[in-house]
């Protein structure tokens, strides 16, 4: 009986993350300030990258710290849910995982969701500040070198959980599900950027500060003036 109901609990943790997970800050901060449905140019991706394509930074960087704080959020309210005895320690990695799953899949946008990059950097740093650092510095140090901001953050997803791993013992100890729930986020991560592989491997992957802007409106229908 007492498995079953911590089993529920479970699951409920897990639902309410993924909708937590579900609210696309790019769709909110776009229709908020006015600007063009992320959807609808560029890589129709509604993520923090694309809203750049639109040419305002200040909405991009709003978007990409809200979906970096909804992954964030998840984790640090079951962790203080377990703290309060409510939850089991599972409730952890699995908020994050509900979470991230809840911007990959939105059910509020028909599962058409981000890559998950921010959400992804908000659970780790949910789950261990040093282990996001870690991430961050990655993403940095391949973006500075190379200029690709999907090869940063394919390599980041990679490495991230060796980087849980290499922690055991210096900032934290080992669990087995949030390992396995950082595995399946990085596996998650590389499947979204599978088009952006294909075009790092053929050449034609678009560096930062390349970015394309969204279309322009199309402009008024008149009548013709007369020479």
């Amino acid at each position: 009986m007492t498995s079953l109901l911590s089993a529920s609990a479970l699951l409920a943790v897990l639902l309410a993350a993924y909708l937590l997970g579900s609210v696309s800050f790019a769709v909110l901060v776009s229709k908020a300030m006015g600007l063009q449905d992320p959807r609808s140019f560029g890589s129709h991706n509604p993520g923090a990258t694309n809203v750049l394509r639109g040419g305002n930074k200040s909405a991009a960087i709003l978007t990409l710290l809200g979906d970096a704080a909804k992954g964030w959020l998840a984790v640090f309210l079951a962790a203080a849910a377990v703290q309060q005895g409510w939850l089991t320690a599972a409730a952890v990695p699995i908020a994050g995982l509900g979470a991230f799953l809840g911007h990959l899949y939105p059910i509020f946008l028909r599962f058409r969701g981000g890559k998950g990059v921010a959400t992804a950097l908000g659970v780790l740093l949910g789950l261990h500040g040093w282990l996001a650092l870690a991430v961050v510095l990655t993403w940095l140090l391949v973006a500075a070198i190379t200029r690709y901001s999907s090869l940063a953050a394919i390599l980041a997803a990679i490495f991230a959980p060796f980087y849980y791993i290499l922690g055991n013992g210096v900032a934290w100890r080992v669990d087995t599900l949030t390992a396995s729930v950082i595995v399946l986020i990085s596996v998650l991560l590389l499947a979204r950027h599978q088009a952006n592989i294909s075009r790092l491997l053929a050449g034609k992957e678009g560096k930062i500060g390349a970015s394309r802007k969204a279309p322009a409106a199309a402009p008024t229908r008149g009548k013709r003036r007369r020479p």
